[in-house]
C-alpha cells in the first residue's frame, strides 16, 4: 500500500489517472439532491473527480483539499471547462474556509476516511470536529454527501476494519442515510491495470490483478448523506 498523502502530493497526475478509469458519480448525486443553482462545497475535492461534474450546474463552488498538486490539476480541468464561478484553496477539513450556512451542499470524497480512520490518533474526536463545521457552512434545508471505500477487489461491500468505527458513527451517531454502489475500474489493458493498482493499492493487490487478469476491476464504495 502507498503512502497516500505522499501519492497526493507527489504523484497527483497519476492518481488522476487511477480515478479516471472509474465511471462517474453525477447520476449518483442527482438521486439524492438535484445540483441546480446551488452552492456547493467540496471537501477533499482532489484533482476534480466531484469538482467538474458539480461546478457546471452550480451557482459557486468551493473546492478544498489539503494537496495544492491535486487542486492544480482541478483547476486545470475547470479552466478547459471555462468556467469562473469556482474557488479553489488548500485547507483542513476541520477548518473548513467558507462563512456560516452559505452552503446548499457539502460533499466529500475518500477523504474523511484519513482523519476518521481507527489508527489515526483522537479519530473520533476528528470526524466530531468535521461534522460541527459541515452543518456549520450548511444552510438550514442543505445537504451533505460522503463518499468512502468499501473494499477494492471485492464485489460486495468489504469495509476496511479500521474504518467500520467511523462508518457507524455516521449512522448510528450522526443520523446519515447509506447505500452502496460498484465503482469499478476499467483498465485499457493488464499492463495499465497492473501499473496504477500497483503504484496506489501495492503489490498485494497488483499481483492479484495480474494473476487474475483483473483489466475490469470490482470496487465498492459507500454512500452516506443527511438532509439537514
Amino acid at each position: 500500500m502507498s503512502d497516500s498523502m505522499e501519492v497526493y502530493r507527489e504523484q497527483a497526475e497519476r492518481y488522476d489517472q487511477l480515478v479516471s478509469k472509474q465511471p462517474g458519480l453525477w447520476s449518483v448525486i442527482r438521486e439524492i439532491i438535484p445540483t441546480q443553482g446551488l452552492d456547493v462545497i467540496d471537501m477533499g475535492a482532489g484533482s476534480g473527480r466531484l469538482t467538474t461534474i458539480l461546478a457546471p450546474y452550480a451557482n459557486s463552488i468551493l473546492a478544498t483539499d489539503t494537496s495544492p498538486q491535486m487542486l492544480k490539476i482541478n483547476q486545470r480541468k475547470l479552466q478547459a471547462a471555462q468556467l469562473s464561478n469556482y474557488r479553489l484553496q488548500v485547507a483542513d477539513h476541520r477548518k473548513i474556509p467558507a462563512v456560516d450556512h452559505g452552503a446548499d451542499l457539502v460533499i466529500a470524497g475518500w477523504s474523511i476516511s484519513y482523519l476518521g480512520s481507527s489508527n489515526v490518533p483522537n479519530n473520533e474526536q476528528n470526524i466530531e470536529q468535521v461534522m460541527q463545521e459541515m452543518h456549520r457552512v450548511l444552510r438550514k434545508d442543505g445537504t451533505i454527501i460522503i463518499f468512502e471505500t468499501m473494499g477494492t477487489g471485492y464485489e460486495a461491500p468489504t469495509p476496511p476494519i479500521y474504518l467500520k468505527r467511523y462508518y457507524s458513527l455516521l449512522e448510528n451517531t450522526y443520523g446519515f442515510s447509506y447505500k452502496w454502489v460498484r465503482l469499478d475500474y476499467d483498465f485499457k489493458d493488464l499492463q495499465e491495470a497492473d501499473a496504477l493498482t500497483r503504484f496506489f493499492f501495492g503489490d498485494a493487490l497488483a499481483d492479484r490483478v495480474v494473476a487474475e487478469n483483473l483489466v475490469h476491476l470490482p470496487e465498492c464504495a459507500g454512500i452516506w448523506w443527511l438532509k439537514k
